[in-house]
């Protein structure tokens, strides 16, 4: 299958590197951001070689990467349309007041009757089942999900075709966060779901005899797995649903939405300085190796070093969702069309925003750098219009 896709990277508006990454947090109902993210950067012509995701990005990666090149955005907006369907959208007073309302009912009603094709909400509460079943570990059945996404997913192409897909997850009983890799595994619904698993609203997921929940409970982004498998110059797209950094919050809805962003952003920042960090020194100790004079230069201890020391240009795009003045705590399971319509834009819009520098990022590129780029808009947004698609 991988011989049958067509070449795709010569058409990009970018001069690409060897390697090309996707890389895709957690955070729910916030994923469709990273939909409208891959709608612009396919549209662009740039060519995903590996996707990572954890949670709701697991479930977009494997969507990506278990399709056809010409497939993967109409396979995205069916599980969104799907996952929506019991909130259509429908016109509305442009009004933050207006909106937060509706936002906050929306969540509550998702609460209580769960999101089509996804999780439902279980006939008894977990009080009230028999210890050590799956219904007394969780509020909702994910089963639904499993069903979704054999129908969307081409399991053989995932496996065996050209992307790259990586998952993170974590084994319960040891505490060990893993990644699932098509390169290592082979990958099914349950790997997916279990990335996905976050307690207690979804059950934990069995993979041969080891039980596994939601990856963002140790890392919600997977960036620092691909850097470390990096073995060529490597591109990285990371889209993050959390922006690190945000204003103080003002009322106590605003202290739930601003400490889910600290706890989810995983310190993304700081993750990429410290990768950026550690290259600059190995150019450092390339360039003392180089002074040495010849009769060290096959010394076992050398021979270590310039191992250790060898370096592939690194350059990573953040694409970080920036969320409007009516969102709160419930941004990440507020499953309505017309938000869902909203952050799909706003992933498109934030391509657009950092291709028109992309003079810049091919720059480097070119030049073998490492370097990070945040080229998004850094305030929040207005209302984007919405057009039903």
């Amino acid at each position: 299958m991988a011989d049958s896709d067509p070449p795709r990277r010569q058409r990009s508006i970018l001069s690409l590197p060897d390697q090309v990454a996707l890389v895709l947090q957690g955070g729910g109902a916030l994923g469709s951001y990273q939909a409208g993210v891959y709608q612009a950067l396919d549209g662009a012509g740039i060519e995903i070689d590996w996707v990572a995701g954890i949670s709701i990005g697991a479930i977009n990666a494997a969507i990506i990467a278990g399709n056809r090149p010409e497939d993967r955005v109409a396979k995205l907006r069916e599980f969104w349309n799907s996952a929506t369907a019991q909130l259509p959208s429908f016109s509305i007073w442009p009004d933050d007041k207006v909106r937060e309302f509706l936002h906050e009912w929306a969540a509550g009603f998702v609460a209580m009757a769960g999101v089509p094709g996804f999780f439902r909400p279980r006939l008894w509460p977990p009080m009230l089942a028999a210890p050590g079943t799956p219904e007394a570990l969780s509020f909702y059945d994910s089963a639904p999900l499993a069903d979704t996404l054999d129908r969307l997913i081409d399991w053989e192409r995932l496996n065996d075709g050209p992307v790259r897909l990586s998952v993170g997850a974590v084994d319960i009983e040891s505490g060990n966060f893993r990644y699932f890799d098509n390169r290592r595994d082979r990958i099914d619904a349950r790997h997916v779901m279990a990335s996905g698993a976050l307690p207690p609203g979804l059950p934990p997921i069995e993979i041969d005899g080891r039980w596994w929940w939601d990856g963002g409970l140790v890392s919600n982004t997977p960036l620092q797995e691909v850097v470390d498998r990096q073995k060529s110059d490597l591109l990285v797209f990371q889209v993050d649903l959390f922006p690190a950094s945000d204003v103080l919050p003002r009322t106590i809805l605003d202290v739930v939405a601003r400490e889910k962003e600290i706890r989810y952003s995983s310190r993304t920042r700081l993750t990429t300085n410290r990768l950026l960090q550690r290259r600059r020194e190995r150019q450092l100790i390339l360039k003392v190796l180089a002074k040495l004079p010849a009769e060290l230069k096959d010394d076992p201890d050398v021979l270590k070093l310039v191992d250790h020391a060898e370096d592939h240009a690194l350059n990573v795009v953040h694409l970080i969702y920036r969320a409007n003045a009516w969102e709160g705590g419930a941004r990440d399971y507020e499953f309505s069309r017309r938000t869902m319509e909203e952050h799909w834009i706003a992933g498109e819009t934030a391509v657009a925003a950092t291709m028109r520098e992309s003079a810049l990022i091919a720059r480097n590129i070119l030049d073998g750098k490492t370097a990070a780029f945040d080229l998004t808009p850094k305030q929040p947004r207005s209302m984007p219009r919405v057009s039903e698609r």
